[in-house]
């Protein structure tokens, strides 16, 4: 019987899908490209890929039903990863130059366009990451490949049963401080790219398989 974690790498048109499922292969997943719900219910891990615009990725999670199916893994505690567009549409909306698009909503605030002298961020950057982050063990002092115009600028929620642990958000700079990854119980979403990350993004997704 294989010890790999099976994960799913939700099939609903995203373009980077493909180099997503190569990276978790190498870091150690059994991967499937799928948009089945059975298999996206059983999986070990759900990752969710997103490039291009914020209400597109919408408009494609929905028509394959994936805000209800990563709605349903995370009410059961099963591990959902975002990335890039996948990370952004998790929170509640999303207003491009004025065009706003209800996200998911697992997360409260608007992902906006960054207020940098150059947009889009495109290329390595250094990350600030919290002590009790287990996507960044060990790798606090690494850089991630980022390729985005938009992301989330404040982290606003508040957790006040304290039972439940804090999420652990990691931060990135270009032109002013914006959210790079969350950390949120089953939860979990990056800005960057692992899969163009090299080493450090192979570490980083090995990190979350440990997690599953």
């Amino acid at each position: 019987m294989s010890t790999r974690p099976a994960v799913v790498v939700l099939d609903y048109g995203s373009g980077n899908i493909h180099s997503a499922a190569k990276a978790l292969e190498a870091a150690g997943a059994r991967v499937e490209i799928t948009a089945d719900r059975g298999r996206v219910r059983d999986a070990d891990g759900l990752l969710v890929p997103g490039v291009g615009a914020f209400g597109a990725v919408m408009t494609a999670l929905r028509a394959v039903r994936g805000d209800e199916l990563i709605d349903r893994r995370l009410a059961g505690g099963r591990p959902v990863l975002g990335i890039c567009v996948g990370m952004q549409v998790l929170f509640e909306r999303g207003d491009e130059r004025g065009l706003v698009t209800e996200g998911l909503g697992q997360w409260p605030g608007t992902v906006r366009e960054l207020e940098a002298p150059v947009v889009p961020h495109m290329g390595w950057n250094t990350i600030d990451a919290p002590a009790s982050s287990r996507l960044f063990d060990g790798l606090h002092d690494e850089r991630f490949y980022f390729v985005h115009s938009y992301a989330a600028q404040e982290w606003t929620l508040e957790v006040t049963n304290p039972a439940i642990p804090a999420p652990a958000v990691t931060w990135a700079e270009h032109g002013g401080r914006f959210v790079a990854a969350v950390e949120n119980g089953p939860l979990s979403a990056t800005q960057f790219h692992p899969e163009k990350s090299g080493d450090a993004g192979l570490r980083l997704l090995g990190n979350w398989l440990r997690t599953l």
